[in-house]
């Protein structure tokens, strides 16, 4: 797919909310143009609500319901569906791979939007935890908790049946948190069905190795959330808790030795691959260190935008790396592509936070919003509204909304999403193995 001398190429990497809306922001710009073209490269075809993960994994939420068909999304830009496997800054072309073919696509303006991975290489023996950033990790770890209940419920030897029913989080972030609250609603709504399981039994850990959970948020609204989390029923958090390395089925604590037969690793994340191996200025965890404007400082035809970038604020702070924050980037980048394209010079991003929303389960969040504090259920209704206005497409806010009344009325689902099915193309893809 050669790109036409009498067309601008504007080339965008990675299918998450900076790509995405980066490219429905051009096309508005662009509208009438046909000097300008617009692709998207991703490797998946569905632009995936992350927020809204946690719910795939308790079963509140479809697996299809918490993406939108990027097809649908944008009308005039190209979408290609490929890996992206390198860039060659000095020819302008980037290298993809899609199942059969290999090629390369040049461009004269390139975006990147790749975002980032889970860190496997922090601590020893990563490769034996679950992680938990695509749709088949929250696929794959509802189906291995789900399993783990199964096998206890038979159990005789007390030793092997509580390896079944303990449950480790390591990394007491957002997403780490968020995620243990989801767990232990997920534990109290289906241990009813589980006439051998006491909830006594089951053990849900959180392992924080700073000194107090979510250090990203207000101190007040993680003292709540810490607060609510443990008085929940076999939960426990501990700080200063520094994992030193993990096993199948143990995870190495200081001299203390935790035997569970889940382990999910949610602390630490990197770049992806591709943008490591660029040769350009990167900070210390090899994030690219871009202009306000989002430009790359070395090479003006490259910018990159999310979580593989470093987008300083008027203070010199780089901004948190949030969905809402890459909703705006978007915006301010699709305009200085365009601006640039027609001889303007581009604008810096300028943004104040809105908050930070967090959700715990039970109809249970906290959040910010500019200088004000919630938490409780009025919280939990305002997270859950914001993200499904997020949420391209009424069709799709629809099949939510009816998710979410389902839930309220009846028992979590314990239906194994087979992985031969709909989950195993998702599983490849993401070069998944069962039990890791």
């Amino acid at each position: 797919m050669a790109a036409s001398a009498a067309k601008k190429r504007i080339l965008i990497l990675g299918g998450g909310f900076g790509g995405v809306y980066t490219a429905r922001h051009l096309e508005q710009l662009c509208r009438g143009r046909t000097d300008i073209e617009i692709v998207l490269v991703s490797r998946n075809n569905f632009l995936l609500m992350t927020p809204l993960l946690f719910e795939v994994f308790s079963g509140t939420l479809e697996v299809r319901d918490c993406s939108f068909p990027v097809r649908a999304f944008l009308r005039s830009t190209q979408f290609v569906e490929a890996n992206v496997e390198g860039i060659d800054l000095d020819r302008r072309v980037v290298r993809l791979t899609a199942p059969g073919e290999q090629k390369e696509l040049p461009y004269d303006q390139l975006v990147l939007a790749l975002g980032s991975r889970t860190n496997r290489v922090m601590i020893p023996g990563s490769e034996h935890a679950f992680t938990f950033k695509t749709l088949a990790d929250a696929l794959l770890l509802r189906n291995h908790v789900i399993e783990r209940f199964e096998r206890a419920d038979v159990e005789t030897d007390p030793l092997r049946k509580a390896q079944l029913l303990t449950f480790v989080i390591i990394g007491g972030g957002l997403v780490g948190v968020e995620l243990f609250g989801e767990l232990t609603a997920f534990v109290d709504g289906i241990i009813p069905l589980y006439k051998q399981v006491q909830r006594s039994e089951v053990r849900c850990l959180l392992l924080q190795g700073g000194d107090r959970i979510m250090p990203e948020i207000n101190p007040k609204l993680a003292d709540y959330g810490a607060r609510v989390l443990g008085k929940r029923r076999g939960a426990s958090l501990r700080t200063n808790a520094k994992v030193g390395a993990i096993e199948p089925g143990k995870v190495h604590l200081g001299e203390e030795t935790i035997a569970a037969d889940t382990i999910v690793l949610a602390a630490g994340i990197v770049p992806n691959p591709v943008v490591a191996g660029l040769p350009v200025e990167k900070d210390k965890h090899g994030h690219i260190l871009v202009e306000a404007t989002m430009r790359c400082r070395s090479h003006p035809d490259l910018w990159a935008i999310g979580d593989c970038a470093v987008i300083p604020g008027p203070d010199g702070k780089p901004y948190p790396n949030l969905a809402q924050h890459a909703l705006r980037e978007a915006r301010v980048l699709a305009g200085n592509l365009f601006g640039v394209l027609n001889g303007q010079p581009p604008r810096p991003f300028v943004y104040d936070t809105m908050g930070m929303m967090g959700s715990l389960g039970h109809s249970k969040a906290f959040g910010q919003l500019l200088k004000v504090r919630v938490h409780g259920f009025p919280a939990w209704f305002i997270r859950r509204t914001y993200y499904l206005l997020q949420m391209p497409g009424w069709s799709r806010r629809l099949r939510i909304i009816i998710d979410w009344t389902f839930a309220l009325l009846f028992r979590p689902d314990i239906v194994k999403v087979s992985l031969e099915s709909e989950a195993a193309l998702l599983l490849r893809e993401e070069g998944i193995t069962v039990g890791r």
